[in-house]
């Protein structure tokens, strides 16, 4: 049996004005005007065509937290993300105090637009920065400058959001130690409640993967990240997750939800959904990826929404479950992976019982922490709940 667990929704946006050389997210360029109504319409069927096969009503889930995300979802009008979320609510209950986040890119035109996104029921805007820096930003494929960002978290501050993020990125082409900093400081004196501060990774199927840009190497990626981390500490900022950095109690609810194994759907190109259900079973779902594909089905179903969907083994559970909650540095209760693994712990006493022994973990009666030495090896320690071929 399983406790289902607090369910979220994404919400797919494709679109974007341009796709940036270190982007493996499913976006589109624009090339036309977006149909907006039509797409909103075809994500309120999509998730009309969830709640119907999946019967989610039958159980009186709430709506623990929503992210729309993309491409640029700030590219759809106030009134379009004002339809969509009323359109939500009709279907599924929004929980008290529902987390709304949108992602939105610091330009001009977008960010006239937040009061728009706050009165149609945004609670929460995650600004793309990346860097403040012209020269990096016009290596990363960015249409915004230095003062667009600015005036972006100004105006968040002022619009009465619960909360915002500004993403910031470090380990850019060509960034010194003290550039990267300097993009540090310049956010932090922005005072965001909320900080997304990451390294960039280069990804297969981008154009820094065909054309790889140099990157700091390991010791000055390290010096930047400890240097970093002590910045972020003293200006009173908490990391919670891997790159998460939040003031106290402004951690973003959505991601909490995934990273603790929670329950979301998704709706829109290409999104992705973890449904558990009281039965024992966990599925997860993919829909369709392209925008024409996505919008025939809903004009004519041509295809279903959904292009994929797989039932999780139960061998499988305990790797997915630690990917996720190894990402948080909380300790993390074994009630919970008995109640959304739907598990005992004796499944994996054994791999537990070695990681202890390595150093990787600790415990107490209730608790799993994952150790400073465990969070070095990671990857071997997810290695070992991976299931045998």
């Amino acid at each position: 049996m399983l406790k289902p667990p607090a369910l979220s929704l994404y919400v797919h946006i494709p679109w974007c004005v341009q796709k940036c050389p270190y982007c493996d997210f499913n976006s589109h360029a624009l090339k036309a005007e977006i149909p907006e109504r039509e797409y909103i319409a075809a994500l309120l069927e999509d998730l009309d065509t969830d709640i119907e096969k999946y019967r989610l009503n039958e159980n009186k889930r709430a709506l623990h937290s929503i992210f729309i995300g993309g491409g640029t979802p700030s590219l759809i009008s106030a009134e379009g993300i004002s339809d969509l979320l009323s359109g939500i609510e009709r279907r599924i209950p929004f929980s008290d105090n529902i987390e709304v986040t949108m992602e939105a890119n610091p330009g001009t035109v977008e960010t006239e637009r937040f009061i728009g996104y706050r009165k149609a029921g945004v609670t929460r805007i995650s600004i793309g920065v990346q860097s403040f820096e012209a020269e990096k930003l016009e290596k990363l494929g960015r249409i915004h400058d230095k003062d667009e960002a600015i005036n972006a978290a100004k105006l968040a501050h002022q619009i009465g959001l619960n909360s915002f993020n500004l993403d910031l990125m470090h380990g850019l082409p060509d960034q010194s130690i003290d550039q990267a900093l300097s993009d540090l400081d310049q956010a932090i004196a922005l005072n965001p409640p909320h900080l997304s501060w990451y390294q960039l990774t280069i990804e297969p199927n981008t154009m820094f993967y065909y054309k790889p840009p140099t990157l700091p190497d390991d010791d000055d990626l390290w010096d930047i990240f400890d240097l970093g981390h002590q910045k972020l500490t003293e200006a009173g900022y908490v990391q919670y997750e891997i790159s998460g950095y939040s003031k106290p109690e402004y951690q973003c609810q959505h991601n909490l939800n995934y990273w603790r194994y929670g329950d979301y759907l998704g709706i829109g190109c290409g999104s992705h959904g973890k449904l558990s259900f009281a039965d024992g079973r966990i599925i997860r779902t993919t829909k369709v990826k392209h925008p024409r594909g996505y919008l025939a089905a809903y004009q004519n179903m041509v295809k279903p929404y959904t292009s994929d969907e797989q039932e999780v083994a139960l061998q499988d559970r305990p790797f997915e479950f630690f990917m996720n909650r190894f990402r948080l540095i909380e300790a993390c209760p074994k009630q919970d992976f008995i109640d959304t693994t739907g598990l005992e712990l004796t499944a994996i006493e054994p791999t537990i019982n070695w990681a202890i022994d390595k150093g990787y973990l600790s415990q107490s009666k209730t608790h799993w922490q994952i150790t400073q030495k465990g969070k070095l090896f990671l990857n071997d320690l997810l290695e070992a709940f991976m299931a045998e071929e």
